[in-house]
């Protein structure tokens, strides 16, 4: 069993935020396979196709590996199976990062799937939401709406990192999808 994992808020109010960039990835993919992530376990949102299980933690951000750890243990998954996708205030808006294990980035959503498993060897998809300046607030910005024209190249990001992750499903490996999306 695969698991592909979108970082974000649960909240209505954090629907359209850069945190939430991971949610709408799986929102996009689950569109592209007529799938809905409406099965509520392990404090997550669920849909299953084709032996994959796509998941939206409800737990918020800074909880998102109780979620994961849940699931990997539910469905017999190990961290080789996790495909974990999540914004990353460090890359520019809308570019893409795919990599394999590595720290968490100061990402704490990442970081808290990192404390559960105890483990930084699964798949991210890394999508970017930064400006050219860094924040002096980073929590508020992160918990910011994108502006009209970020909305634009935030949505074709998501459709590149939907492809990134149906890439990777389809057996690619991550070089190959490094070499192909990274950008």
């Amino acid at each position: 069993m695969k698991l592909v994992i979108g970082l974000g808020n649960p909240d209505a109010k954090y629907l359209n935020t850069r945190h939430n960039a991971g949610f709408m990835v799986l929102d996009e993919l689950a569109g592209r396979l007529a799938l809905k992530l409406s099965r509520k376990e392990c404090f997550s949102l669920l849909g299953e196709k084709k032996a994959t299980l796509y998941a939206k933690p409800q737990t918020y951000m800074n909880k998102s590996g109780d979620a994961v750890k849940c699931l990997l243990t539910k469905f017999n998954a190990t961290v080789k199976d996790l495909l974990v996708i999540h914004d990353d205030l460090d890359l520019p808006l809308g570019k893409l990062r795919v990599r394999h294990g590595g720290s968490s980035g100061g990402h704490k959503g990442v970081q808290s799937i990192i404390d559960c498993l105890a483990d930084t060897g699964f798949t991210r998809i890394r999508l970017g939401i930064s400006r050219t300046d860094k924040p002096k607030d980073v929590i508020n910005y992160v918990l910011s709406d994108f502006s009209k024209d970020e909305k634009e190249v935030l949505q074709e990001a998501v459709g590149k990192a939907a492809e990134a992750a149906e890439f990777l499903l389809a057996g690619n490996s991550v070089e190959a999808s490094m070499n192909k999306f990274n950008g």
